[in-house]
């Protein structure tokens, strides 16, 4: 078989087909992101940019609480259900989790109520306190449309999902930044931000109701308690919670030790790896069902051969990304203006931990389907201290390249120690490695 036909056979394979529809979505809400990310650079104030960075970081760490790792606790049921041939039991699932994702927005909102105003300013040595009072409002509708993304993914609806995912969750708020610009009304920047999830949460779960009222029914039902799903999802959400803070305890440190107009130029160079990040949460959103399924049923042999071709498409599409931002950096960075460029130096060593992120393969992924949460939750709560006690002594020292240092370091940290699990417990090599 010469290399063309080799090609075609790997393109034509059912499960990385789907991840390069999904991959084109993204690439799409990618577009939409950066679109919006440019208007907002070059049109908006940096001080207002950066508040807006902050709200985005602080809304995905809060939110990461409230949802309690229930995004990714569905899919792994949804694996689950469907070695079983009861699916239909998902929607008894999802309404107890709506419940749960309700009683923890509304225990986190009454407890930012009763702080007053000035501890909060005081904490970040500005005034911040109507933002987050504003952020914690929106925390139940944040939560609900990230969960209900993802019962998209578990009920088959992959495209519907990433279409939420990546094009309604950024096209209306794309639509109002350039109306608010041309009314001369870009105060309400954060608000429309916010507003966003609101319309999303309304849509989205409407759509579920509608579909889980016309479900055909199943003989088989599996009744899955509150306490099964907490037990299950509560590893999943203290990893998840540790992951996402490595992702935004940077930029909210950054806001406490620095100005919004820092915040402003470091976002962007963490905006631009996201197209990395892209490719991973890409592949992941096939794969995490089938992982889930296949090693229920036991066959390693398949769950092998998905894992290595996961990682070998993750390898061939964010190479040549990474490349590209480290040889265009002085460009791409000019499109957001002048001043951006003294993010330069912090791009490119994030980019160094997301060429290792992406050789390690689907890891996180890997160990949430396959029932060992509690050690990746371990393994990402240390990383996390890791990356806050780096963050916490670099950013004073050296500002936005510190911040970049710190969590690119705890990126690398986090995937190779995950890698080393993995291969020892179930001599799987999510990594990427040359044929045997």
């Amino acid at each position: 078989m010469n290399l063309i036909e080799k090609l075609k056979y790997y393109f034509n394979n059912s499960l990385v087909n789907k991840s390069l529809k999904v991959l084109f979505l993204r690439i799409i809400g990618v577009v939409l992101f950066f679109s919006l990310t440019l208007i907002l650079t070059n049109y908006f104030d940096p001080n207002l940019v950066g508040q807006y960075d902050f709200t985005r970081s602080l809304l995905i760490f809060l939110g990461g609480i409230c949802v309690f790792g229930m995004h990714q606790s569905v899919i792994y049921y949804s694996g689950l259900l469907t070695s079983r041939n009861a699916l239909d039991s998902l929607k008894s699932i999802y309404k107890k989790m709506t419940v749960i994702v309700f009683f923890i927005s509304a225990v986190v909102f009454i407890l930012f109520y009763f702080i007053d105003d000035t501890y909060i300013n005081i904490f970040f040595e500005k005034e911040v306190a109507s933002i987050v009072v504003k952020t914690v409002a929106t925390l139940f509708f944040y939560s609900i449309t990230m969960l209900n993304i993802d019962v998209f993914r578990g009920i088959n609806k992959i495209f519907i999902s990433e279409f939420y995912r990546n094009i309604f969750r950024y096209l209306p708020f794309l639509i109002g930044i350039i109306i608010i610009y041309n009314i001369q009304e870009q105060g309400f920047l954060i608000d429309l931000f916010l507003l966003n999830f609101l319309i999303l949460s309304i849509i989205s779960t409407g759509y579920l109701f509608v579909y889980f009222s016309n479900g055909k029914g199943s003989s088989l039902k599996i009744e899955i308690t509150y306490k099964d799903i907490i037990k299950r999802s509560g590893p999943m959400a203290i990893s998840s919670i540790a992951y996402v803070l490595m992702q935004s305890v940077d930029i909210i440190l950054l806001s406490k030790f620095t100005n919004f107009e820092s915040v402003a130029f470091y976002a962007v160079a963490i905006k631009l790896t996201t197209m990395i990040s892209l490719v991973l949460a890409s592949v992941n959103t096939v794969q995490a069902p089938k992982i889930a399924e296949l090693y229920s049923l036991k066959n390693f042999k398949e769950l092998n051969k998905i894992i290595k071709s996961a990682t070998r498409l993750i390898f061939l599409l964010t190479f040549p990304i990474i490349i590209g931002l480290a040889v265009l950096s002085n460009v791409v960075l000019k499109w957001y203006g002048e001043a951006y460029l003294v993010a330069q130096t912090a791009l490119f060593i994030l980019l160094a931990g997301q060429s290792i992120n992406a050789l390690c393969g689907s890891v996180g992924v890997y160990m949430n389907m396959t029932g060992k949460q509690n050690v990746l939750q371990k393994i990402l709560l240390f990383s996390f201290f890791l990356n806050l006690i780096l963050n916490w002594y670099l950013i004073p020292l050296y500002g936005i390249n510190g911040a970049a240092f710190s969590t690119s370091f705890s990126m690398i940290f986090w995937n190779i120690t995950t890698v080393v699990y993995i291969y020892k417990k179930d001599k799987i090599k999510t990594f990427l490695h040359a044929n045997e």
